[in-house]
């Protein structure tokens, strides 16, 4: 027999190993090669937004080829663990190490020949599909084409031909490296003994649970850093990190096998079929099963935490277009008269709000609880907007000072966890008569300017009479570039999109020019709501198409890695299957124990993951946006959806070979 016929007869022979190793090859070229071709996309390519796409694309395609590996490297060395008995036969009957090598060597090279060409039929009928999603994220009306990509076919067959030789070389150490008694046993070695824990042991579980409790505290108070030096941020981010990671190592590895033990000696011995079937498992494999799981939960927890993240900008695009355009849409001093004279026009009703704007000088530092925090430089008096208080009672009519006292506006919640400021503290205000101070009555975060008005600093609502008489300065004068905010509102919603095509053609886009004290020509951009809003989406919409690409690889590649996982377990239990079988057991009562047994393998990782994730985005969700609990319920929830499907592949095959044993 040739060693062609031989690798033809083995291959179908092995069907049903092969086609776990097949769908893993196929769905990562299908996966890699869809996302490539976007780059290559003319819809995608043309379109403008703030962040070029192409750019975007080809630098998530190098995570995404992070993920491929991973997933290929996993696949192989699982393939060879299910064949190794197969490979200890081909050496016992005379073949030699470097025979039996070129024939998984050629096995390989036909495997990956096919999935290669699947896996670029499927990736280009999908790419248009992920196309269109991404389009309609970005909310742009482009007409998509199913293109090929030359370029990306290239990139892609270079790709998996570099992988293709490391796992060649990879087979080739295992093969070389792993004596014939060893290839025999491989499947049938316990990976830990049911012993007595030591102490240490003991002490080690609990230091798991401690270490991850305590990082999750830590990440409650992560930008508490104003009595501390602002360099100990990155400290407190390296410690969490590893003390949530190393944790979650120590309880997969100690904690879970402890409480299995215990609960196992609380029966006294008395252990039903169930227990049998779900503690004695894990026990047994927990020690090899330890760093796999917790790569599975770091991996899960970082994917979904980075899409929670990217999801939450993306979903308060309009919250935040609210909070930081307070109007429809924004004029400043005697600009955009066009654009009402259009309005007037055209018919659309509008309310308008009159904004009277001065800009002072104003030193800040005693409004900071403790100080500005140790290696942190901020400059605490620089030069903010002044509105009076009759304007400001507009947005809050309850709103109320006495001579001297003051508000501040526009302090975002973003701001506010990195460096407080508190109420009740003077602030002074340069004049040329000299310092007069203001007493800061509350801080609000709204504010009812422009975000462009205020940059990232803050505003001061102060009363009539002083905002007159600090009109009257002239060094106040000589510093106010912009004398009035004017916020327009449509009344009819269905004007809007009309109202901002208007808008658009008579600014120039909202881009407004005014002269400074020097005479010299300013320019001075402001959005519409919607402009901002949009803008939002361009942004945010790349990344959570990004994100929830890159999140459903990583779910899928740790899904799959569990579910091969636990068909290579439900393989090597398969006698013992049939020996429950033969002595009386039904499939129900064997089932039972297997459920209870794949809910740990399956739920226990994920809620670690889930909780390592929610702490992460808790501890810095406000940097993003301005909703938290919706976006992170239906990320979650669609996470947990899509996880649970693993899940039930696992136990429906289970269930085949406890069916197939008798």
């Amino acid at each position: 027999m040739t060693l062609s016929q031989l690798v033809f007869r083995s291959m179908k022979k092995n069907i049903k190993h092969y086609y776990l190793y097949f769908f893993a090859l196929i769905f990562s070229v299908t996966l890699y090669f869809s996302f490539v071709t976007l780059q290559y996309n003319p819809s995608i390519v043309e379109i403008s937004v703030g962040v070029k796409v192409t750019a975007g694309l080809k630098a998530a395609s190098y995570l995404l080829l992070f993920v491929v590996v991973f997933f290929v490297l996993y696949a192989n060395r699982l393939f060879m663990k299910r064949r190794s008995k197969e490979i200890g036969l081909y050496q016992l009957i005379g073949m030699s190490k470097s025979l039996v090598t070129r024939l998984l060597a050629l096995e390989n090279t036909i495997l990956w020949i096919g999935a290669l060409s699947l896996g670029v039929i499927i990736g280009f009928l999908t790419s248009r599909i992920f196309a269109m999603i991404l389009l309609k994220v970005l909310e742009k009306d482009v007409l998509v084409d199913l293109t090929f990509s030359v370029e990306a076919l290239q990139m892609t067959v270079l790709v998996f031909l570099v992988l293709l030789i490391v796992v060649l070389i990879q087979t080739t150490f295992t093969i070389r490296r792993v004596s014939l008694i060893t290839l025999f046993h491989s499947t049938a070695i316990a990976e830990e003994k049911i012993k007595k824990f030591s102490g240490f042991q003991m002490f080690l579980g609990l230091l798991g649970l401690l270490m991850i409790g305590y990082g999750y505290y830590l990440s409650t108070s992560l930008f508490e850093v104003y009595s501390e030096n602002a360099n100990m941020l990155l400290i407190k981010m390296l410690s969490i990190l590893g003390s949530t990671i190393f944790g979650t190592f120590l309880v997969f590895r100690f904690s879970v096998a402890f409480l299995m033990n215990l609960a196992r000696k609380r029966k006294k011995g008395h252990l039903s079929i169930e227990d049998v079937l779900s503690l004695t498992p894990i026990m047994h494999r927990m020690k090899a099963n330890a760093m796999s799981l917790t790569t599975i939960t770091v991996i899960s927890a970082t994917a979904l935490a980075i899409l929670c993240l990217s999801y939450i900008s993306y979903y308060s695009a309009g919250s935040m277009a609210e909070r930081n355009v307070p109007f429809d849409f924004i004029l400043l001093n005697e600009h955009g008269e066009a654009f009402l004279e259009e309005l007037d026009n055209k018919g659309i009703s509008y309310n308008k709000t009159e904004i009277d704007l001065l800009n002072a000088e104003v030193e800040t530092a005693e409004l900071y609880e403790a100080g500005i925090p140790a290696g942190m430089e901020m400059n605490t008096k620089g030069f903010y907007q002044l509105l009076k208080l009759s304007d400001a009672q507009r947005m809050w009519p309850q709103l109320s000072l006495e001579e001297g006292e003051g508000y501040v506006s526009g302090y975002s919640s973003m701001m506010s966890e990195i460096v407080k400021i508190e109420s009740d503290k003077p602030v002074s205000i340069t004049t040329s008569e000299g310092d007069i101070s203001l007493h800061i009555k509350e801080v609000k975060e709204e504010s009812p300017l422009v975000y462009k008005l205020t940059g990232a600093g803050v505003s001061f609502i102060v009363t009539d009479q002083q905002f007159e008489q600090l009109a009257k300065d002239s060094i106040i004068g000589q510093n106010t570039i912009w004398e009035k905010q004017v916020g327009i509102n449509i009344k009819d919603s269905s004007n809007q999109k009309e109202a901002q095509y208007i808008y658009e053609s008579t600014t120039n886009d909202g881009y407004n020019e005014a002269a400074n004290s020097d005479g010299y020509s300013e320019h001075f951009q402001v959005d519409s709501q919607e402009m901002y809003r949009s803008s939002t989406l361009d942004m945010f919409g790349l990344v959570i198409f990004i994100t929830g690409f890159l999140g459903l690889a990583f779910l899928v590649t740790t899904g799959s890695i569990l579910y091969f996982k636990q068909m290579s377990e439900a393989d090597e239990e398969r006698e013992s299957y049939t020996i429950l079988r033969k002595i009386g057991f039904t499939t129900n009562e064997l089932m039972r124990g297997i459920y209870r047994k794949q809910l740990f393998n399956f739920g226990f990782p994920l809620i670690i993951g889930l909780a390592h994730s929610y702490f992460a985005v808790k501890s810095g969700w406000m940097l993003f946006g301005t909703e938290l609990v919706a976006p992170l319920l239906i990320t979650m929830g669609v996470y947990i959806i899509l996880y649970s499907v693993f899940a039930v592949l696992t136990v429906g095959y289970y269930k085949k070979v406890v069916n197939e044993s008798l």
